[in-house]
Formats: structure tokens, sequence, C-alpha cells
């Protein structure tokens, strides 16, 4: 039978990568990647010989058509980002969406998800917790912001390098500089690092050590950060 794999990939160590995602990208008709220069370092290192076509944001309003039609003739297609799970922050919910629409079956299988390291390590609770990923650029940032500032719930983000600085700057003015803040940086990665304080204190350790890699943010939400400060008084 047909069906649709959503095969999480490793998010920096090659170790991360389950046996049943292997199987799966070798026995498929057809693997989607993002990026395909990236992913076939990834394939090369387990001796996957199976076809890839490039599947990213440029390209897939225009590829899903065909790619149902050959899901419908019996193929099997698994679809894999350059790290971690696709369709989270990455391509992939627009198929996903046309398979269930069309009656295919999608298995996506588990692993690699940088959000979830990032939020256990924190120390920040994780029993309610809230995926923002990037926040908007320009238009409707405040706006977020202004929603988040009432957030009671651990709030995780993705945010680049270059932004992080500014977007720490952002946590001090909307959350206050004593709301607690986690900064992971290149999970499972040679030179991960974990970074913990309040905004304010993070915020200064960034801006004299600019970082490099990818990162995820964890803020601790309004009622966890008074929690804190009455411990604290």
């Amino acid at each position: 039978m047909s069906k649709l794999y959503i095969v999480p990939t490793p998010i920096g160590n090659l170790e991360d990568m389950t046996f049943r995602a292997i199987r799966v990208l070798k026995e498929a008709d057809l693997i989607l990647a993002e990026d395909t220069r990236t992913s076939g370092k990834l394939l090369k290192h387990y001796e996957i010989s199976t076809h890839m076509h490039s599947h990213h944001m440029h390209n897939e309003h225009k590829t899903i058509e065909n790619l149902i039609g050959r899901l419908k003739g019996g193929e099997t297609i698994a679809l894999i980002s350059d790290a971690g799970t696709p369709a989270i922050s990455d391509p992939g919910f627009l198929l996903t969406r046309a398979c269930v629409e069309n009656n295919i079956e999608v298995d996506c299988l588990p692993g690699a998800t940088a959000f979830v390291p990032a939020l256990v390590n924190s120390g920040l609770p994780n029993d309610r917790f809230i995926f923002e990923g990037f926040l908007p650029e320009k238009k409707g940032r405040q706006t977020r912001y202004l929603f988040l500032a009432e957030e009671t719930r651990t709030m995780i983000f993705y945010v680049s390098p270059h932004k992080l600085v500014k977007t720490l700057a952002e946590f001090v003015q909307y959350f206050g500089a004593d709301r607690p803040v986690s900064i992971s940086r290149e999970l499972s990665k040679l030179h991960e690092e974990t970074v913990r304080g309040s905004a304010e204190e993070v915020l200064k350790h960034y801006e004299a050590k600019p970082p490099k890699g990818e990162i995820v943010a964890v803020v601790g939400g309004k009622i966890f950060s008074k929690e804190i400060r009455k411990e604290q008084e």
C-alpha cells in the first residue's frame, strides 16, 4: 500500500538516527529532502541509495499534485528535512494535509526534535508548555509579544543566532528583566551548551559572547516567574 512516511533525522549527532528510520529510507521508492546536498551526506553515511527529490518551502506548492499522483499510484514516499522532524518549523504540513484529504496513509516516525531536549534541559516546568517556533519578523511581532506576556505556560522559541541578542532584549522588554530564560545551543553537537538565568543575565552573557549555531530559547511562564520571585523574597 502507498504511504507517506515522515522521517525525523538527527539535529546534529548522526548516532541519533533510529534503526527504523534507516530501514524506511532504504525501502521507500522516493525520498523528499529539504536540501539534497545536506541530506546526501546523511544517506551516504548510512549507505542509503534511494533516489531523492528536492522538497522545500519554495517549491512544495508546485510539487504536491504530482506527489499525490505518485502515492495514489502505489509508491511509498519518505519525507525528511535538513534536521529534526519535518513540518516542525520545516516543510511537511502541506503534503501531509494533502495526503489526509486524499485518504493516503501518513506515518510519522518518532525521533529527533530540537525543542524537546531544550525544554527538559531548561529546568523550567514542562508539564504544560507552548511551542511558538520562529516569531514573526516584523508585522505582528509586537502583537505576539503582548499576547505572550500573559502566558502562564513555559514558552519555546526557535531563534536565529544573529537575532538572539535582539530577541533577548525583547524578552526583557515584554516579559521583564527577571523572567527565567534558558538558551540551548548546538544541541547534540560538539559545542552544545545551555545557558540559564534571568532574561537580563542571559542577554548580558550573549552581548559579551555572540552566539553561533542552532538555538532554542525556553522562557518561564508568568505565574512560574511570580512564584520564583516569592521564593527569593
